[in-house]
């Protein structure tokens, strides 16, 4: 048990997968600090600020915490939630001031989603990314993953790479914006996770069933529904695109997201059922 809980907060040795996922963190670095410095890309000064606000946000949550470093999921989860609330409120922000600019038509117009970055996208987004990596090396550091091909890890590192590619090129900015509306159904996946690791799993509570509605409502409208409108959108304007990669990724990239919003929904309704069935067999034992 001993092994296991060092090994959990970053002791032992590495093994292939941290490896090579440490790997690739370091050549992204490696090649934001090439665009920065060498292309004299300044605007993406603003990725390495997000990594260092969320990494910043991280030691003061360890810091006051009463559990220090020996729960660094719960420090991750908190800092991950932060992350929901900043990135999902910014995107409301530019959709609703774009909606008032433009209307529905204007924003819907291939030339500004692919061409175009609203005003205060490109921040936005960046900021976004530097949080991705934080939270790459944080899972790394502390090792918060499972299996031999992590799943958040690789969804981190495809995120990686599709946002710099589009901050790279300034192409599809708007894209990823609306994507990023998924945000606001994490941060009820996220709150869900705090009250649990808090100790609060009484089903019957009012605050926890709203938790739950307010999950699945997210969930649907926030994340499935707005990310499959996405996936029609590029079909519908394929042949709107320049030959070259940005369709062929934005095509991938919307297929991981759907099949992983899939997983995420069957997740879901299991850790509901779960609950539910949990709460009842706690009621069963207290008649008898």
């Amino acid at each position: 048990m001993r092994v296991a809980r060092e090994e959990a907060m970053g002791g032992g040795k590495r093994n292939t997968v941290e490896t090579f996922f440490l790997a690739t963190l370091i050549l992204w670095f490696a090649s934001l600090c090439f665009q920065i410095l060498l292309n004299k890309r300044w605007e993406l000064l603003s990725v390495i600020a997000g990594s260092i606000f969320y990494q910043t946000s991280n030691c003061l949550i360890r810091f006051f915490s009463p559990h220090k470093d020996k729960d660094a999921l719960f420090v991750n989860t908190s800092v991950s939630l932060l992350h929901s609330l900043l990135t999902s409120s910014s995107v409301i922000f530019i959709l609703f001031r774009e909606l008032l600019s433009n209307g529905p038509s204007g924003m819907s117009d291939h030339s500004q989603l692919v061409e175009d970055a609203w005003s205060w996208a490109f921040e936005a987004l960046s900021f976004s990314c530097g949080y991705f990596a934080y939270d790459q090396w944080d899972m790394l550091h502390y090792r918060l993953y499972n299996g031999w091909i992590p799943s958040i890890l690789v969804h981190h590192l495809v995120l990686l790479i599709c946002f710099t590619l589009a901050l790279y090129r300034n192409v599809t900015i708007n894209y990823l914006i609306l994507t990023l509306i998924c945000e606001l159904h994490s941060i009820f996946l996220h709150l869900r996770k705090v009250r649990r690791m808090a100790g609060i799993r009484d089903a019957k509570s009012i605050l926890v069933k709203l938790e739950w509605f307010l999950n699945w409502v997210t969930f649907f409208v926030a994340r499935s529904v707005p990310h499959v409108l996405i996936t029609a959108k590029l079909i519908k304007d394929a042949y709107k695109f320049e030959k070259g990669m940005e369709l062929p990724l934005a095509l991938l990239g919307m297929a991981g997201m759907n099949l992983l919003n899939i997983g995420l929904g069957i997740d879901l309704l299991k850790a509901f059922k779960r609950e539910r069935k949990s709460q009842q067999g706690n009621l069963h034992h207290h008649r008898e």
